[in-house]
């Protein structure tokens, strides 16, 4: 027993989602009492129609440590939600599912009220016990407790997109593995290494006159849909911030500049042809910049700013690279900034 209390102890301290799904599949594999094959942490990613199930933590028999699939993983290697029926019932119903026998496969849902369904599945050489069955449902109370304090510090409150408060770290794990990569091509934006990681600000068009004309809920509903557009226009790995008001920013993985664009235009056209219900057509403005060796938060969000802020004052609705902006002598390089970690 007080080894299962030291072992929650351990648990609930942790503030990083990784470390959180790596503690949990290796404290109930210790814990179970039925000899476990595999358990893994999966989650559904990708558009309705083509989601796949990504692995946040596995840890397998006689595995010391868990593995994970990397956020830059290549999308269309992952196995289809479709080809495993028991996950998307377990996760969607939030009811736990027993397949097969010897080896015995029990899935629990993590988080059935989560907006991204999640399953916890223990492999092992017979059925879960009841008392093992037990411990896994008031482990994941746990694990769903501590998962709903990290969304309360790291996501905004209106949108559910992530706050400007965990940029800075993402933004420094990209750069240290940008200055750590040998170089390689890809095919695609869904490829598994190489590429570059863009920083993209994303800026409602009038929308001041959005909350004059229709008053703020509508201005917040407004945010809202935008925040879903951005959900469904960009991939699973791309990491999605609202850093307040009207003011979004996207940091994602692409090959080339081109692919960057694209995907940016895509966001752009799609919500210039949505019709918002209240508000009527809705413009959006974009700047966008490359990460840059040993770049700094606010040195790289700076140059997209200015590349959006050129965007807004040259028309609207569309896109502007940062780097052809000053190659064509409409803005003027930044000058270079001090290495050190700028936060913000």
């Amino acid at each position: 027993m007080n080894d299962i209390v030291e072992a929650l102890a351990e648990l609930s301290s942790l503030r990083d989602r990784e470390a959180l799904d790596f503690t949990l599949v290796t404290l109930l594999r210790t814990f179970v009492s039925t000899p476990v094959e595999a358990i893994r942490v999966l989650a559904l990613a990708g558009e309705d129609g083509d989601q796949r199930w990504l692995t946040g933590a596995c840890l397998l028999a006689g595995q010391v440590e868990p593995t994970r699939d990397r956020v830059w993983v290549n999308f269309n290697t992952l196995p289809r939600a479709s080809d495993y029926p028991d996950r998307q019932t377990c996760a969607v119903s939030g009811e736990i599912q027993y397949q097969g026998s010897m080896p015995c496969i029990t899935l629990f849902p993590t988080d059935p009220r989560s907006k991204t369904p999640a399953v916890l599945e223990i492999q092992t050489t017979n059925r879960l016990d009841a008392g093992s069955v037990a411990l896994v449902v008031s482990v994941l109370r746990i694990y769903r407790n501590l998962q709903g304090l990290l969304d309360y510090g790291e996501k905004d409150a209106l949108t559910e997109l992530l706050n400007r408060k965990t940029f800075d770290g993402a933004f420094i794990a990209a750069t240290l593995h940008d200055s750590q990569r040998q170089k390689l091509t890809l095919p695609d934006r869904r490829s598994a290494h190489g590429g570059s990681y863009w920083l993209a600000v994303l800026d409602i068009d009038h929308f001041k006159r959005i909350n004059d004309s229709h008053g703020h809920l509508i201005g917040d509903e407004v945010l809202v849909l935008i925040a879903r557009l951005m959900r469904s226009s960009f991939r699973f790995s791309d990491q999605l911030y609202r850093f307040g008001g009207e003011e979004f920013v996207v940091l994602m993985r692409c090959a080339t500049a081109p692919d960057a664009l694209g995907a940016l235009q895509r966001f752009r056209t799609c919500v210039e042809a949505r019709e918002f219900a209240q508000a009527g057509r809705i413009t959006v403005s974009v700047g966008y910049a490359p990460l840059m060796p040993d770049d700094t938060p606010g040195a790289a969000f700076d140059r997209a700013d200015k590349a959006v802020y050129y965007a807004k004052g040259h028309g609207r609705n569309q896109v502007c690279s940062y780097p052809e902006l000053v190659a064509s002598g409409e803005l003027q390089e930044a000058a270079a900034e001090s290495h050190e970690v700028d936060f913000f």
